[in-house]
């Protein structure tokens, strides 16, 4: 008999049990939370109790801490077991299935707790099932983005158009109704006390409103989480200088630079301000004093608030978006003027990187960019997300780190030379992005295939492929 089986036999339909880090078990029904037990529960608790009730081919997954769904039959009752895990922390949520052992149906999608906007219901199964967005289109059935494909939430109704507006205007800003009503689209952050924090973007299309949030989960993913290198980690000690992190949409910087942030203030003494559109990732005070300033709410652009930073003491500045010449233009003055800059940009590689900003100014003015440049550019980190072997997303990360000889190129315009610097200095802790990728082929965490379709430089990727014997099945893949 396992020990969660007297907590289990208080189960009735529409309830869930949830078991959470550090918290004690609680049972959520339409009235609320309430505590089934005075005991907090470890994570190594958590997987203890639920491996007694898992069936045998389940047991390994919980013991590594994988993601993974199980049912458990007690008194002639079938009851739906999920367990996620977001680095340290674990969960685990009980829910009834049916009345009758046997059948396999998905548990509906929760009702959300009374007084909370109906939309929560959908967060918390989204949370649930590990999904990092939700997308919402009128005349369609939700869908949610899994270790990186888009799921139909198969057991949910369609959403109308006017079901559509329910749902979302409850959670809107009055600011931002009203940018929608002009413009038909825009963002902000929702949180859930205890769950996660969302950036939700809001617009209209041919169906009518529609609606994707991505999830940022409230506890902070820290440097050593990620696996990030100490050669990235030694940038967080410049005092000046210019640092980007680049990647495609959803490639995970914004997760990589709160990683950067919450090392700089848990190492150093410093005065951060960051501009974001919108805040995501929350800085609790720590060593530093972290002044966080949303666009459009605590300010009106981003050159604006990174025009008025130089005016409050910084020692580090933190750029969401350099979206536009203006934002960028100030960005580097500011890393000359004896300020560290941390900034994003929709670039895939390093070297692309340095190009793009360049090809910002005007013909007249790059030959002073690149000199600028040259000077206060220190690093850059293009990452890319690839869907991992066991389930979940990894990032793969090509590293640039500005030596002299870079420093050089940039000056001269020889920006097609970067690659093979990074090349050259391994030793120094540059990685080319192949490598990055062919790495997590070779540690068994991306699959050829994935690796292939993520790299820039495919016939350089299929040579190291051929070097130890691995083979490629695209048409696998594609199937």
């Amino acid at each position: 008999m396992g020990q969660l089986d007297k907590l289990i036999e208080k189960l009735q339909q529409d309830e869930e049990i949830l078991l959470e880090t550090s918290k004690e078990p609680q049972m959520k029904s339409a009235s609320g939370l309430r505590a089934m037990i005075k005991q907090q529960l470890s994570s190594q608790q958590i997987i203890a109790l639920l491996t007694e009730i898992a069936p045998a081919e389940k047991r390994d997954e919980l013991q590594k801490g994988r993601e993974t769904v199980f049912e458990y039959s007690l008194g002639g009752r079938t009851h739906t077991i999920s367990f996620t895990s977001r680095g340290d922390l674990v969960s685990g949520v009980i829910a009834m299935t049916n009345g009758h052992p046997g059948k396999t149906e998905k548990p509906a999608a929760a009702s959300p707790v009374a007084g909370e906007p109906e939309i929560n219901a959908l967060f918390r199964k989204m949370v649930q099932m590990g999904a990092s967005d939700l997308h919402l289109t009128s005349n369609h059935k939700p869908m949610i983005r899994e270790s990186g494909d888009m799921v139909e939430l198969g057991d949910h109704p369609v959403i109308s158009r006017d079901q559509m507006k329910s749902l979302l205007k409850p959670i809107m800003p009055n600011h931002n109704i009203a940018q929608f009503e002009a413009t038909h689209d825009t963002d902000f952050p929702y949180e859930i006390s205890g769950l996660a924090r969302f950036r939700a973007n809001i617009f209209r299309d041919r169906f009518g409103m529609g609606a994707v949030f991505r999830q940022i989960p409230i506890e902070i993913v820290t440097a050593e989480k990620l696996g990030l290198s100490k050669a990235v980690l030694d940038l967080c000690f410049l005092s000046k200088g210019l640092v980007l992190v680049t990647g495609p949409t959803g490639s995970g910087k914004s997760t990589t630079l709160c990683a950067l942030v919450d090392f700089i203030n848990r190492n150093r003494k410093l005065h951060i301000i960051t501009i974001e559109d919108p805040i995501e990732f929350v800085h609790p005070k720590k060593q530093c004093l972290i002044n966080q300033r949303e666009v459009h709410v605590h300010t009106k652009s981003f050159s604006n608030a990174l025009r008025a930073a130089l005016r409050e003491d910084p020692d580090i500045v933190l750029v969401g978006e350099m979206r536009d010449l203006e934002t960028i233009s100030i960005a580097i003055e500011t890393a000359e003027t004896g300020h560290l800059v941390f900034g994003t940009l929709h670039t895939t590689t390093a070297a692309s990187t340095v190009d793009r900003i360049i090809d910002q100014f005007a013909s007249d003015r790059q030959a002073q960019i690149r000199t600028m440049l040259a000077s206060s550019l220190k690093g850059v980190i293009a990452q890319t997300l690839c869907k991992k072997t066991g389930g979940g997303r990894v990032a793969a990360m090509e590293t640039l780190l500005v030596n002299s000889a870079v420093s050089n190129l940039i000056r001269e315009g020889k920006i097609y030379q970067i690659p093979s610097i990074i090349q050259t200095g391994k030793g120094q802790g540059m990685v080319l992005l192949n490598d990055a990728l062919f790495k997590l082929v070779v540690e068994n965490k991306v699959a050829p295939e994935e690796a292939y379709i993520k790299s820039i430089d495919k016939v350089g990727f299929q040579s190291l492929l051929n070097s130890r014997g691995i083979k490629l099945n695209l048409m696998g893949s594609a199937e």
